[in-house]
Order: structure tokens, then sequence, then C-alpha cells
């Protein structure tokens, strides 16, 4: 296991500094975050973030995320323009010796939470879904915005969007996904490169968009896809959890054990309702996801992949990036290799 923290570039409140003072991570999952979406991401920028990760004594274990232009998952003309512009990028991080790329095929939105500060019994505030909150949004009006969406869209861009999916089924984003990868995953194995699919951020539809990468059943239609480890999945315990069908456990045993794991997400979450949850502290008595369980299941099959802490709360009266501060994160961390020392020494 590669045990790996998550950093968002030399403008993230948690500096590269603090995170060497974790003693249990070796690695940095980042990103180039200013590239436009869709365009190359150049090798020289790939090899500038890189050298200054590898000087503060870190490995650069995986980029999140490579983002998939909208015109792939809508499947219109353009997209071939842009799953060009996509495999180059691949190409490069292959020649900058990056092994691993998380990405998501979520239309319009990505994770989507009712608030980012919802106030815990601890003092503590954590990220936090809402499902009566969400119904009552008319984005279309442009009347009310929600914490996590991206802000790249004008009012009438995201409304042109909103209606180009209106037409589009989710056999429709299967299709679409299919052809993705068919193109991309020839590259990613010449390059030396295993891409892992985020799944959907809650594991539903919201606002009527179709939404495929949501449970037990559409990870293994998507594995079946291109049969190769490159084409692999990024199993996150927070984004699956919410749903209760999804037994994280036994889950993580299945795809661990057939090696189709390569980028591992440790969140805990409480579900409060019919699709509807907020985020906890990692171990597995503060939430519904049994987070000792799952470890164990990579434990089982010798878990070579990247693996990080994900999501946590602002603790301490910490400030910055909502569920990427510093302190909870860091006990997640150690919480995580405390787990695993166990198990080893087992």
């Amino acid at each position: 296991m590669k045990l790996s923290f998550r950093w968002y570039g030399p403008d993230d409140p948690v500096s590269l500094l603090h995170i060497r003072q974790v003693p249990v991570i070796r690695g940095i999952v980042s990103a180039l975050y200013h590239i436009p979406v869709g365009e190359t991401w150049p090798l020289k920028g790939i090899l500038t973030l890189k050298a200054r990760i590898e000087e503060s004594g870190f490995e650069w274990t995986a980029i999140e995320s490579i983002p998939v232009h909208e015109d792939i998952k809508l499947g219109n003309t353009q997209r071939d323009h842009w799953i060009d512009k996509y495999c180059d990028s691949i190409r490069n991080m292959g020649k900058a010796g990056i092994p691993v790329l998380c990405y998501n095929f979520m239309p319009v939105f990505d994770w989507t939470r009712s608030t980012l500060d919802m106030k815990l019994p601890d003092g503590s505030t954590c990220l936090a879904y809402d499902h009566d909150t969400i119904s009552r949004v008319d984005i279309k009006k442009g009347t009310f915005s929600l914490p996590g969406w991206a802000t790249a869209y004008e009012k009438d861009a995201l409304n042109r969007l909103m209606d180009a999916y209106s037409e589009l089924t989710e056999e429709d984003l299967w299709q679409n996904l299919g052809y993705f990868l068919k193109r991309v995953i020839p590259v990613a194995e010449e390059s030396g490169v295993r891409m892992g699919i985020h799944p959907d951020d809650p594991p539903w539809s919201i606002f009527g968009l179709p939404r495929i990468i949501c449970r037990e059943a559409d990870l293994d239609r998507f594995l079946n896809i291109v049969n190769s480890p490159s084409n692999s999945l990024t199993l996150c315990t927070g984004s699956l959890g919410p749903d209760e069908q999804n037994d994280m456990v036994r889950m993580t045993d299945k795809y661990a054990g057939k090696n189709r794991i390569v980028f591992a997400h440790i969140r805990n979450i409480k579900r409060t309702g019919p699709f509807s949850f907020h985020e906890t502290a990692h171990p597995t008595a503060c939430g519904d996801v049994n987070i000792i369980g799952v470890l164990k299941m990579y434990h089982k099959h010798n878990f070579t992949g990247v693996l990080r802490p994900d999501h946590g709360r602002m603790i301490w009266n910490e400030t910055g990036k909502p569920g990427y501060g510093l302190y909870d994160r860091s006990l997640g961390a150690m919480y995580i290799a405390g787990i695993w020392e166990g198990l080893n020494r087992d």
C-alpha cells in the first residue's frame, strides 16, 4: 500500500512541509489544476510539479484528476478532438513516470453536497448531503448555488448543457463511456498508466442527470467494457457508502481480489435518511462504513496500489478547503496506518 495525501498544489493552504510531518505519508496525489478542461497537460508542467513533490521527500503516486470534457460524455461531434487531447495527456504522464490516473464520468457536476459546514455534536464541521435541500433547487433559474459546484459555467452555458443532457439516457452515457474507454485504455497500456474511474458522488441521479457508476452491477459492467488492468477502479468508500446496498467490505474483497482496484479512497459517512448523509471522522465507530473490514480486505489481497484518507472534518478551529484540511485527514492517515500495522503483525 502506498499511503498518500491529496495536495492541491502551491496554492493549497496545507503545505507539503505540513504533510511531511505526518510520519506515515509517503506519496502525494495532485494535478495541474490550472489547465482548462479538455486541454492537453504539457509534459514540462507535469515534470515541474513532480520535481517540487520529490524535493519535499514524496513520490507523486497518482493524478487526481484529468477531467473528461462534457463533449465526450455527451458523445457529440467534437468528442474525438477532446479524446485525442486526453490521450496526449496520458502519454505525457506516462513519460513522467506517474502510474495512476483517477477520473470520473459524472455529467456536469462533480461531487455534490448541500452544505460544507454541518456542525456535529463534538463541535467539528463536515460535508453533508440533504435530499430535501437538493430537491428544491432549480438550477436553470440560476437563483441558487450549491457547495462543491464548479464555477466554470455561466448561467446560459449551464442551461444549454442541461438541455443537451435532457436528451441523454443512462444507456447513451454507457455507450459514450465505452467509446471513450476503447480509445484511451490502449494508450494507457502503452504508457504504463493504470486508470481508475471514481464512483459517482453521491451514487444516484441528481437534477435528472444520468449517473451510471453507482452500484456493484455498474462496476461489473464497467470493468467488462475493456478487460485490462489499465481499466480499473478508484474505490471510494465515501461515495459508494451512502447507498446501503453497497457492501463495501464485500466489494473491496471482490475487486481487490481481481486486481482491479488501483486507487483507494478511505472515508466514512453516516446515513441520515433516504438519499441523505453526512461525512464523519474515519474510524469505523463514527459512521456506517466498516473501515476496519475494508482495510482487512486490502491487506488480505496484498494491495500495493495507492490509498489515501479522503475528506476529513474541519477540527480544532482549522480554516481552509472544506473536506481537505490537514488535521482530520492526518488523524485518518494515522488510523489507517495503525490498522495496517496491526494486520501486518497478525
